[in-house]
């Protein structure tokens, strides 16, 4: 107990970073577990509150993940949230990783800052914000892009009627969003490589694009292995705001806009069920659990050293 409490006393400052980080965690993450319990209940409110109801409402076993995989669109919405996160995974890692090498690179850094600061901006912006901006180069009368066409004498383009354009709208709205913020991390993993590498390197008569590829690729890969894994872990959730915002809630782009998360908010508006929607989040969960769990044993197959745990 002494040497806890002597460890806890020499790392109080460290502690005290990650407590705010904790308290969060506590809130939000573990304090509402016991709601989990609704994916196996038919939900009623009671008078007595959230606990109370949840004590007494009827248990209906596996009902709502029946309903869930029984409607008529289970195949499209889990074929979209699959497909989609697949593209962002990999399409965010390429992305990422080349644009914090590209600004590692750079000469002038006071450049670089200007840059990285511009593209981590966007991670910041709310969907909401960001759908009204997509809008104004989507509109049909008045968006940006149609009054382009119609200068170059091109019919107008109904994007918002049109489902055949919004795969390539979303994948770019998406990595227009995020890369920055993923760059951020992978450009700090880049500037904490020693730098003798580099020299020793240069007077070899390495390239920059040997030293790219032998140097600072290999030494970020645990980083690229770990956030991999964890993004994995996420396959089967969706940005909500990406999938409803963007789209403006268009039915006719449902086939290729419709994911688990925005066909559950749909069903609870018509239907008012949160036991189908708490259906919903812990089958997510479970199978993020999984997948983590398969990535990184798969990993440790490989290189032990590189596996997240």
């Amino acid at each position: 107990m002494r040497a806890f409490l002597r460890d806890l006393n020499h790392n109080k400052a460290f502690l005290t970073m990650v407590l705010p980080g904790t308290i969060w965690f506590l809130l939000f993450c573990y304090l509402p577990m016991p709601g989990a319990l609704l994916a196996f209940k038919k939900y009623r409110l009671d008078q007595g509150g959230f606990f109370s109801a949840l004590l007494h409402s009827e248990w209906t076993g596996f009902k709502n993940f029946e309903f869930l995989f029984r409607a008529e669109d289970a195949y499209i919405i889990t074929r979209n949230t699959v497909l989609y996160n697949l593209v962002f995974i990999f399409l965010g890692l390429v992305l990422s990783v080349a644009l914090a090498i590209i600004l590692f690179n750079l000469t002038q850094k006071r450049w670089a800052k200007f840059y990285q600061t511009a593209m981590f901006l966007p991670y910041f912006l709310s969907w909401v914000i960001v759908s009204y901006f997509a809008f104004s180069f989507l509109s049909v009368d008045k968006g940006l892009l149609n009054q382009v066409l119609a200068w170059f004498g091109a019919e107008p383009i109904q994007w918002y009627a049109d489902k055949k354009y919004w795969p390539f709208i979303l994948v770019f709205m998406s990595m227009w969003k995020s890369v920055g913020y993923s760059s951020v991390i992978y450009l700090a993993a880049i500037s904490g490589i020693d730098k003798s590498y580099y020299e020793a390197a240069m007077i070899d008569g390495a390239s920059k694009w040997q030293q790219t590829t032998k140097i600072t690729v290999p030494l970020i890969r645990p980083m690229m292995i770990i956030l991999t894994i964890l993004a994995i872990g996420g396959i089967f959730r969706a940005d909500f705001g990406l999938f409803f915002q963007i789209p403006r809630d268009s039915g006719v782009l449902f086939p290729v806009t419709n994911v688990i998360d925005t066909y559950v908010y749909r069903s609870m508006k018509v239907l008012g069920d949160f036991g189908l929607a708490s259906a919903a989040g812990f089958y997510q969960s479970v199978v993020g659990f999984i997948l983590v769990i398969s990535a990184n044993w798969f990993v440790k197959k490989v290189s032990e050293e590189q596996a997240l745990f």
